[in-house]
């Protein structure tokens, strides 16, 4: 249940309102589970008082709560109302929506929505660079299929340009089949390296490079066979650190397949007047939008990035007929897409809302670029491996009795779990910081704590020896939770959904973190004050059972819809 929009709609309803009313959450716990300034917003409107008003609304409130959802309603301060929950409608409501499996809110009636995420280069390694797009382009992905949404998870593939006839004209010098099939993108790098190295040397061997993409546009079969192939190598190595990321996609359309549109589309632009001649280049004057002219083709005919976007565009629009589409690209590439978005009015393809999820820089602990001790690029590989390997320490540290595979299997989710909170805990437009100790942390705002906090609460469900069938929420007598901590939790539990529709709406999941985090610090406590297996009222101990078995549940669906896999035992 959306419990935030369940008040704002019996506010609204109540007091016969035109627009939605304000309603917080407050983080003071004396102030109620919810908190309204609707009064406030109206007094000045109405010229009253606003205590007065408040005043008057909460009459009419209190009248409208025939099903005693409020145990209280009360005014506060200039003009706040607040809102306490009975704690049979909690438990009533914990029962509706944690009884059975964890469904989803359809808040997005089946919508269509394209969230373009990762977007490799072909024939290149997946660094440091590709890891923030992926794992937020995911977790945003996970996040709206929750919420309703049709998602369509859409690699974006760097998969054109001169550069492919440079390795073309390598690998017919100096490649080897066996090489690339060994080892695909190593062996595809080593040979465009000695293609610039060789080239120093004279200009003959860029001439050559120019004339086997020359070929390559105009459909030569042997150049075609090959570029497939380098593809098709470079997808099926880069799809092992998919696999560990747990990381999917639905299409992996990359630039190649717009490139036959682009004269069309350029020859349209100029058509209705958005596109014209500068110098023997094409541009699209955008003063309009306090924004530079866009270059759609270079003098030399050359097209760019942004005319191929503008083709994806077109073609997303036509094909899914998205209500948004989503981009998660870093910050530095904030003017292309602000050019992209006025162009796509100009062009009245504005029928979608176009999103530039943008994010910040990976910065090591020193709170420089993050790269190698000598200055290179990381791969997303080498870091994986260093997380895990951490990880392995962590865990055997922790638990050196768990069996030497499953140690192994651990490790691997604590971190893969840890690279990944680290980012997504975060403001996305912020600079994060890469720090192996603290990510690694039991004790911390960290996947390794949520995760350690799934874990404990699993171990008091084993250690009850009762098959877990018996742990049904819905036969349960939650009456007999009554200690503050537990309602407590209740209600924290039914704040999950609002968490997620947050994270969505501002498209940043740091919200569905930082609920997961605040709700693993009340479940830890509940672990220290309640001794749930030495409770000697049976029918009490069953329902505690119950309750600790969909507080990890919930915690475990919003690790899950961030991409983070749990654990059994750590």
């Amino acid at each position: 249940m959306h419990m935030q929009g369940f008040v704002k709609e019996f506010i609204q309803k109540t007091l016969e309102l035109k627009a939605e009313p304000g309603v917080e959450v407050p983080t003071v716990a004396s102030y109620g589970h919810y908190s309204s300034n609707v009064a406030m917003q109206l007094a000045k409107e109405r010229g009253v008082n606003p205590r007065d008003l408040a005043q008057d609304f909460i009459a009419s409130l209190q009248v409208a709560d025939k099903d005693g959802v409020f145990t209280n309603i009360e005014l506060a301060g200039p003009g706040f109302i607040n809102f306490w929950l009975s704690s049979d409608w909690l438990r009533e409501q914990l029962v509706k929506k944690y009884g059975k499996k964890i469904d989803g809110v359809n808040v997005g009636k089946k919508e269509q929505v394209i969230v373009e995420y990762s977007s490799i280069n072909i024939a290149k390694r997946m660094h440091v660079g590709h890891l923030r797009t992926t794992i937020i382009g995911d977790a945003l992905a996970n996040i709206h299929e929750y919420l309703g949404y049709k998602v369509t998870r859409w690699n974006y593939l760097g998969d054109w340009g001169t550069q492919f006839g440079k390795l073309i004209a390598a690998y017919k010098l100096w490649g080897d089949k066996e090489e690339v099939a060994q080892a695909p993108i190593e062996s595809l790098l080593t040979l465009y390296v000695k293609f610039h190295d060789e080239a120093k040397q004279g200009p003959t061997l860029e001439d050559k490079g120019r004339a086997e993409f020359k070929k390559l546009e105009d459909g030569d079969s042997e150049n075609r066979k090959l570029w497939q192939w380098f593809k098709e190598e470079t997808l099926k190595e880069v799809s092992v650190i998919y696999r560990r990321l747990g990381v999917d996609f639905d299409v992996d359309i990359g630039e190649a397949f717009y490139e036959k549109a682009l004269q069309s589309i350029i020859k349209d632009l100029k058509k209705k007047g958005i596109a014209q001649e500068s110098e023997g280049a094409i541009i699209v004057p955008l003063e309009e939008f306090n924004l530079p002219p866009a270059l759609i083709q270079k003098s030399d005919g050359a097209t760019l990035y942004l005319t191929r976007d503008i083709a994806n565009l077109e073609y997303r629009l036509k094909k899914y007929k998205p209500s948004k589409i989503l981009i998660v690209v870093g910050n530095e590439q904030s003017l292309h897409f602000r050019q992209l978005g006025a162009i796509s009015q100009l062009m009245g393809l504005n029928s979608s809302e176009l999103r530039h999820v943008s994010y910040g820089l990976i910065l090591g602990a020193d709170g420089k670029k993050f790269s190698t001790r000598e200055g290179g690029v990381v791969s997303i590989e080498e870091l994986l491996d260093k997380a895990v390997e951490m990880a392995y320490g962590v865990v055997s540290q922790k638990n050196p009795d768990l069996p030497e595979e499953e140690r192994r299997q651990v490790a691997e989710a604590v971190g893969v779990g840890a690279l990944k909170y680290n980012d997504l805990r975060e403001n996305r437009n912020s600079d994060i910081i890469f720090d192996w100790d603290q990510m690694l942390n039991l004790a911390g705002n960290t996947a390794p704590y949520l995760q350690y906090t799934v874990a404990r609460l699993r171990s008091i469900l084993r250690k009850s020896q009762i098959p877990s069938t018996k742990f049904q929420i819905k036969k349960a007598n939650l009456k007999l939770l009554d200690q503050e901590i537990e309602l407590a939790l209740m209600k924290k539990m039914l704040d999950f959904d609002d968490s997620v529709i947050v994270s969505a709406q501002q498209y940043m999941t740091s919200h569905l973190a930082t609920y997961l985090h605040e709700l693993s610090q009340m479940a830890n406590q509940y672990y220290e004050q309640v001794h749930v297996l030495a409770d000697e009222n049976e029918e009490r101990k069953l329902a505690r059972l119950a309750f600790v078995d969909r507080v990890a549940a919930v915690l475990t669906k919003g690790l899950e819809l961030l991409g983070i896999d749990v654990p059994e035992r750590i």
